[in-house]
């Protein structure tokens, strides 16, 4: 047996499958992105550095892991040549979700990364594309999926979504709809991989998805009571919140899409 990996993360009380890393070189990083002056390339390239730590961590904690006897190229001078250990099973089927259009970039970083650690057979990279819907005072009343492009069954697969911004969660939750109403198999394992979340976004997949994983790199409720943000992150889960008036995030990062492709429509 091997021992589990040892992850980095914040104490809260939102429940068990929530991971808010505590990474200082992650979050600094992430503040950097977030700054006002950060625009491309530099924003684009620290969205890249920052998924591939991400993908890494839910590859470590998450994916199987089986034992392997790997000859090393001293086997040819010494009969003791052969590495034996605990390598991740690369033969663990794999789906990444881009979710277009902030999905975009993290998701063919995921993408790239698991085919140079799993078998590329095993792997697949499909494409949803999601907006918020909102009323005509621009509130934000739900999302819908507009086209996609999905390259077969997700039965058996860990199923990953990596998508920057965790705001209300009905992005996300539409999107796993599409892969857990029966028509693709029953995925093993549903993982959100988020940049920045909310506590509502967390209560919202939650609610929906009580076995997903949820992975980001930092926890916003700026538009909690002061009183609140001095306790646990969940604690008082039902007072917290990190969403202003048009569900924007809060302190947040503006808007990763725009920002991401330079267009601002």
């Amino acid at each position: 047996m091997t021992a589990p990996y040892r992850l980095s993360e914040i104490e809260h009380r939102y429940g068990d499958g929530v991971h808010i890393l505590d990474d200082p070189f992650l979050t600094t990083q992430l503040a950097r992105l977030c700054a006002p002056q950060t625009q491309q390339p530099a924003f684009n390239q620290l969205v890249a550095m920052l998924y591939s730590s991400l993908i890494r961590t839910v590859i470590n904690v998450e994916f199987p892991r089986v034992f392997t006897e790997q000859p090393t190229r001293m086997l040819a001078a010494n009969r003791n040549g052969v590495f034996r250990g605990h390598t991740v099973d690369t033969r663990t089927p794999t789906v990444v979700v881009d979710l277009a259009r902030a999905g975009i970039l993290p998701s063919q970083i995921c993408f790239d990364t698991l085919n140079h650690v799993l078998d590329p057979q095993v792997v697949r990279q499909d494409h949803v594309i999601i907006a918020r819907t909102v009323d005509a005072s621009h509130t934000v009343t739900g999302a819908a999926i507009s086209g996609s492009k999905i390259g077969g069954s997700a039965d058996g697969c860990f199923v990953l979504f990596p998508d920057p911004m965790g705001a209300t969660g009905n992005s996300l939750v539409t999107a796993m709809k599409s892969y857990t109403d029966g028509s693709l198999g029953r995925p093993r394992k549903l993982v959100a991989m988020n940049l920045i979340v909310t506590p509502e976004f967390i209560r919202r997949l939650k609610s929906e998805f009580p076995d997903v994983a949820i992975y980001a790199l930092r926890l916003d409720r700026g538009m909690s009571p002061p009183e609140v943000l001095t306790t646990m992150p969940g604690e008082r889960w039902a007072e917290e919140s990190g969403l202003d008036e048009r569900q924007y995030i809060i302190p947040g990062g503006g808007g990763f899409g725009e920002l991401m492709n330079n267009s601002w429509v």
